[in-house]
């Protein structure tokens, strides 16, 4: 970084060969430098940092290990650790990283918080809440990402993956989607870093769907979700150690789509399941 200020020097008339003797190195290595001022090595490690910089962007979550993995998957070789080296460089972190010296705060908001507390609709698909919960298993843990219709209370996308990332929301996102092809509805979550990445925020403006956030620190913010998760909970997660993640994956979607959608009758719907209140209010709304 150096070599610049000799050449701007030596254009003031500076000789050249005194200021490689004061700045203490040789003149050689100076026009070495001028015939080849970017080395292929610092080429490389520009094109990897950008690299980083996108994985990284798309999702949050992203530490140095799961970014190495993700340089290969596009063709980039990188060893793990030069990977690493880059990474700390650029300050490029997981958002879960506990970095000591940094003052860690949730992330800015993208969107503004349009429910307000305010659950629930007066017709199906005006507003969706969402969240992201995890529970553990032999072979480690498993997170569910659930979109609930806030008007019958109905699961209407979920995914389930052994990572906590980006691709697990927007998954979730786009399954809702495909089941229920809806237009201008509120898409409500917290400020994780899941619903704040470019791969969920491009998801909701392609649909035609609107984005809200809760404040930080808030939990009623997202209480009816996290109301379905306490049920889950009880009802599937804490009634036995689970062995693999397989086994609790088919678990929690045959309480989904058996229990909760067509058996478990709730108060608020006049006693209803979620899919025979659904049912009824569609007869209603084409009546």
């Amino acid at each position: 970084m150096i070599y610049p200020l000799v050449r701007e020097l030596a254009a003031e008339r500076i000789p050249v060969a005194m200021t490689c003797r004061v700045l203490g190195f040789s003149k050689q290595a100076f026009y070495k430098w001028c015939a080849d001022p970017v080395s292929r090595r610092d080429w490389d490690a520009a094109h990897l940092i950008n690299a980083a910089y996108d994985i990284h962007h798309d999702d949050p979550a992203f530490g140095y290990r799961f970014i190495a993995d993700q340089l290969r998957e596009r063709g980039l070789t990188a060893g793990e650790n030069r990977v690493t080296r880059l990474c700390s460089q650029q300050r490029i972190w997981s958002v879960f990283a506990n970095k000591r010296g940094l003052n860690r705060k949730a992330g800015p908001p993208v969107h503004d918080d349009l429910v307000d507390r305010q659950f629930t609709a007066a017709a199906p698909n005006a507003v969706w809440l969402t969240d992201i919960t995890k529970h553990p298993t032999s072979e480690g843990k498993l997170y569910l990402c659930a979109i609930k219709d806030v008007h019958s209370g109905r699961i209407v996308g979920y995914s389930m993956d052994a990572r906590m990332t980006a691709a697990l929301a927007a998954t979730a996102l786009r399954n809702a989607i495909a089941l229920r092809a809806p237009t201008g509805t509120i898409v409500h979550s917290n400020r994780g870093s899941q619903f704040r990445s470019n791969a969920f925020v491009t998801a909701l403006k392609n649909n035609g769907l609107i984005g809200s956030m809760g404040r930080v620190g808030a939990c009623g913010n997202n209480a009816a979700m996290e109301s379905f998760f306490a049920l889950l909970q009880r009802n599937v997660l804490d009634r036995q150690r689970w062995t693999t993640r397989e086994d609790l994956r088919l678990a929690i979607i045959t309480w989904i789509e058996k229990t909760y959608h067509r058996r478990r009758r709730q108060r608020r719907l006049g006693r209803l399941t979620p899919i025979e209140f659904e049912t009824l209010t569609r007869a209603a709304h084409a009546a």
